[in-house]
C-alpha cells in the first residue's frame, strides 16, 4: 500500500519583495491548496515557517502545509524542525518547488532523483540525509544563460508566462484528490502530461458574391 502524503512543502523566500518572483512558485502552490482545502496559515517559530494544517479522510492528524520562511538555501532547517516533531517521514512529503529546465506551463511529478541544482531541494535534502521524497516541479523556463539564472528567478514572470505557471498550478490542484489518495501513478500521469495547446482561431472563408 502507497505511503499517504503527511506534508507539502512549497519553496520560496519571504518577504513581499520576492512575493511575486519565479522562485516563488512553491509557494503559490500551497498557498491556492490550502484555500481549497480551508486551511488557515499561521507563522509557527518553531518551525521557521508558514503552517497550515488541513483534516483528510483516512489520514490521521491530516496533512501539514509549511512553507519555511528562513530563505531558499536554508529550507532544510524548517522541513526537518516539522517532520521531526510530528515523524513524517522523507518518503510522507511532497516539495513543490520553481523548475528552470521545464517550461512554464508543465509540470512534473517524481519521487526522489537528482536536485538540479536546486539550493532549497540542496538543503533539503541535506537535512534529511536522503533524496528520497516527492517532488513537483513548476516549470518557469530558463534565462538561456546560466549567469543570468539568479536575476532571472528573482524576478517576476512575463504576463503570458505567469498565465501559463497559474494554468499549470490549475492543473496540479485537479491531480490533487489522486495524491491525497496516494493514487501517485494516476497523479503522475495526470500531472507529467503536455497541456492541450489552444485550438486555432476559426477563420470563416470569403462568401461569394452572386
Amino acid at each position: 500500500m502507497a505511503v499517504p502524503l503527511k506534508l507539502i512543502v512549497g519553496l520560496g523566500n519571504p518577504g513581499p519583495d520576492y512575493s511575486k518572483t519565479r522562485h516563488n512558485a512553491g509557494f503559490w502552490f500551497c498557498e491556492r491548496l490550502a484555500a481549497e482545502l480551508g486551511a488557515a496559515f499561521s507563522h509557527e517559530s518553531r518551525y521557521h515557517g508558514r503552517v497550515a494544517n488541513a483534516r483528510l479522510a483516512g489520514v490521521p492528524g491530516g496533512v501539514w502545509l509549511l512553507m519555511p520562511q528562513t530563505f531558499m538555501n536554508r529550507s532544510g532547517q524548517s522541513v526537518q524542525a516539522l517532520a521531526n516533531f510530528y515523524r513524517i517521514e522523507p518518503a510522507e512529503m511532497l516539495v513543490v518547488h520553481d523548475e528552470l529546465d521545464i517550461p512554464p506551463g508543465q509540470l512534473r511529478l517524481k519521487f526522489g532523483g537528482g536536485l538540479g541544482g536546486h539550493n532549497g531541494l540542496k538543503d533539503i535534502t541535506s537535512h534529511l540525509g536522503t533524496q528520497d521524497y516527492w517532488r513537483l516541479r513548476i516549470g518557469i523556463g530558463h534565462p538561456g544563460d546560466r549567469n543570468e539564472v539568479v536575476n532571472y528567478v528573482l524576478k517576476p514572470p512575463r504576463k503570458e508566462e505567469s498565465g501559463e505557471i497559474d494554468a499549470a498550478i490549475d492543473r496540479a490542484l485537479l491531480a490533487w484528490p489522486l495524491l491525497a489518495n496516494s493514487d501517485f501513478n494516476a497523479a503522475t500521469q495526470r500531472i507529467n502530461a503536455k497541456p492541450t495547446p489552444p485550438a486555432p482561431p476559426r477563420t470563416e472563408e470569403p462568401k461569394e458574391t452572386p
